[in-house]
């Protein structure tokens, strides 16, 4: 395995074939997540994120625990990451709430001990922020449903190293590859490894007719400058 760097954020290159299985894994499952409608593409029409953000797209991947085809490709591929890239891993953490299911899933079929990290301490009780067994200096790889800019994931692993947590990486479903969440992956020296992005997902959306030439214009827009778009 090599590793290279691009604009400053650290990532992974496997073997040709491993590298292949990747691409296709990534189409295969931004295919996957637009066909149950886990991803939303409405450039004309667009949401409103808690950020106060426009967005042309909406992701919600909790639907795919709905569709046991594509928690299955999801399950598979998670685990095969962790087996080639983190095979010294000791358990698995999933970031509440959106990947403790998918965390759980894996952790089994890796036959590995599973944790999950909270927004917060809970405010009664023994006020855990952490949720399981696990023990001062084990490695664990953590489990992410979606990326945007980092903030909660980043404040997830922060959680687990204030715990004395070794965290090897994080792996995610979906990541809007924002610039921002980059840099702060970057300068939380976390390793991001994601199944599938958006610039995979534009181009299964404008040749499966998701969308038109002009949408695909507004939606490449945006990525570029999301705080901004459509203000």
């Amino acid at each position: 395995m090599l590793y290279f760097c691009r604009k400053g954020l650290t990532q992974m290159i496997f073997s040709p074939k491993s590298s292949l299985i990747m691409m296709e894994t990534n189409k295969m499952i931004a295919s996957q997540l637009l066909h149950i409608d886990a991803i939303k593409l409405s450039p004309d029409v667009p949401f409103t994120w808690a950020s106060g953000w426009n967005s042309p797209i909406y992701c919600d991947n909790r639907k795919t625990l709905s569709y046991p085809e594509v928690r299955e490709i999801i399950k598979q591929e998670f685990a095969r990451l962790i087996r080639e890239m983190y095979p010294d891993a000791e358990g698995i953490a999933g970031v509440a709430t959106g990947a403790i299911a998918h965390g759980v899933l894996v952790a089994d079929l890796l036959n590995l001990p599973f944790i999950y990290v909270r927004p917060d301490p809970k405010s009664h009780g023994l006020g855990n922020q952490i949720e399981g067994a696990f023990k001062p200096g084990q490695k664990f790889v953590v489990i992410e449903d979606l990326i945007s800019t980092g903030g909660s994931s980043l404040a997830a692993v922060r959680s687990l190293k204030d715990a004395n947590v070794e965290v090897m990486g994080m792996l995610a479903i979906f990541s809007y590859g924002f610039t921002q969440s980059e840099e702060n992956f970057e300068r939380e020296r976390v390793k991001l490894t994601v199944l599938s992005d958006y610039a995979n997902l534009l181009e299964l959306a404008i040749q499966g007719g998701y969308i038109s030439e002009k949408q695909l214009m507004s939606l490449q827009e945006w990525r570029k400058s999301p705080h901004t778009w459509n203000r």
